[in-house]
């Protein structure tokens, strides 16, 4: 567990920074900022990766972690022992990286969260926090930076600048991967050194393979690109709640997604996440994208997979709601939108309700729990099936489970758990198991 070192009340236009972890005698160096932007090709890397470690370790490096080429400079800092300044918006979440904890430990390491003064919760603004950073340190050193972007607006006018590699020159080079194939023992020392948090730099050192070889290595070991971010979202999700210390909500179920293109398994109906705050249960399905969609629909919820998710609600008596993170990383989204799946869920409605915080969510589902009446339909059938859209507790799943594996015909499970034929089927589905109207003896 990362240890806190207290507050700090610096401020700076409409910048603050809010909470620091880690060795702040850091922030008294001579500090060095290293800044991209957002897309930066990979025959940049070795260039960037050679000023890492030739950096004099009287200063510090500081950096940020929203781009794929900043998580890797982060990464060589931390390797090559560089006393490093991670800059994080809002609050630091990634609390297991194994290169950060032992930087930590050995006080190489002060991670400055930032915050806006006064948050309108409209997300954050990188503009701002580039803005803040760069007027804090002594050097800048510059990445491949756009030139229509906003960072190259911000470094007008001053004259504390290095830049490491030449666009222009970049856009026509490439590297050439290594024809021979992988060798087991090689993936097996890539994967080591990849969950270590070692990065792209140290493999490459390692494995004398070009960085775009080793990049694609990774991913064809680990996972498809956006099955991978899509994980890296829910984690980030799951970390907001901030479940340790907040003794009223509970993480009750974590599904991962097993899909084809357009292709939805019957088991595969749940959200993401389901919930349960002050004994009330939730579902949320994770969705995270580079930049905001125009279609909702096309994009995030197809047809086949809202009524999924519509048919989960009914079925379980709670609610679904979807949770769209929007730009940076799938790790640290810039913004989050909160909306509830519904029979036309739209761009329009999800713009409408963005949040910041955890608490901003809680506070919205709790007055729809207290508000929330039974529907007709459902009083009607519990009149013959006491339980009928009752949500499940883990004792009735387990003996559902025995009476299943004991060859229980679905007449039978419908009358010991007093629930409909559909409501069985459903549970079925939900629980991977197979089933058929003729019963399972």
């Amino acid at each position: 567990m990362l240890e806190k070192t207290g507050r700090n009340g610096i401020r700076h236009h409409e910048m603050k920074v809010a909470e620091t972890i880690g060795n702040l005698e850091l922030w008294k160096r001579k500090k060095t900022l290293f800044l991209c932007s957002k897309h930066a090709p990979l025959a940049c890397y070795e260039t960037i990766f050679q000023w890492v470690e030739s950096f004099d370790k009287w200063g510090c490096v500081v950096c940020f972690n929203t781009s794929e080429l900043e998580e890797e400079v982060l990464k060589t800092l931390l390797v090559c022992r560089v006393p490093t300044v991670l800059v994080v918006t809002k609050r630091f979440h990634d609390n297991y990286n194994v290169q950060i904890a032992q930087a930590l430990t050995e006080k190489r390491l002060l991670i400055m969260v930032l915050k806006l003064e006064e948050s309108d919760g409209k997300g954050f603004p990188a503009r701002l926090r580039n803005q803040y950073v760069i007027g804090q340190v002594q050097h800048i050193v510059c990445g491949p930076i756009d030139p229509n972007g906003s960072i190259f607006g911000l470094l007008a006018g001053h004259n504390n600048i290095t830049h490491l590699v030449d666009c222009k020159i970049l856009k026509a080079a490439d590297e050439q991967t290594k024809s021979f194939r992988w060798t087991v023992a090689e993936d097996k020392r890539l994967l080591r050194m990849f969950y270590e948090d070692m990065g792209i730099h140290a493999i490459h050192k390692a494995l004398d393979r070009p960085y775009r070889a080793i990049y694609n290595r990774i991913k064809s070991l680990t996972m498809n690109d956006e099955v991978l971010k899509g994980r890296e979202f829910e984690d980030y999700v799951v970390d907001l709640f901030d479940l340790q210390h907040n003794k009223n909500l509970t993480l009750k179920d974590w599904r991962g997604d097993k899909t084809l293109p357009g292709i939805y398994p019957e088991n595969n109906s749940a959200p993401d996440l389901v919930f349960s705050y002050d004994g009330q249960p939730f579902a949320i399905e994770c969705k995270w994208r580079s930049n905001l969609p125009k279609d909702i629909e096309k994009e995030l919820l197809p047809s086949v997979r809202q009524t999924f998710f519509l048919q989960y609600a009914r079925e379980h008596s709670f609610p679904v709601y979807l949770l769209l993170g929007i730009g940076g990383l799938p790790s640290d989204p810039n913004r989050l939108y909160f909306a509830p799946v519904a029979e036309s869920t739209s761009i329009t409605t999800l713009l409408q309700n963005e949040i910041s915080t955890s608490s901003d969510i809680l506070q919205r589902i709790q007055p729809a729990a207290k508000q929330k009446q039974i529907p007709q339909y459902i009083l009607e059938l519990r009149k013959l099936y006491p339980n009928a859209y009752k949500p499940w507790s883990e004792k009735e799943d387990n003996q559902f489970k025995k009476m299943y594996f004991a060859g229980k015909t679905i007449d039978e499970l419908m009358l010991t758990f007093q629930r409909s034929r559909n409501g069985i089927k459903a549970r079925l589905r939900f629980l991977g198991l197979q089933h058929s109207d003729k019963g399972f003896s």
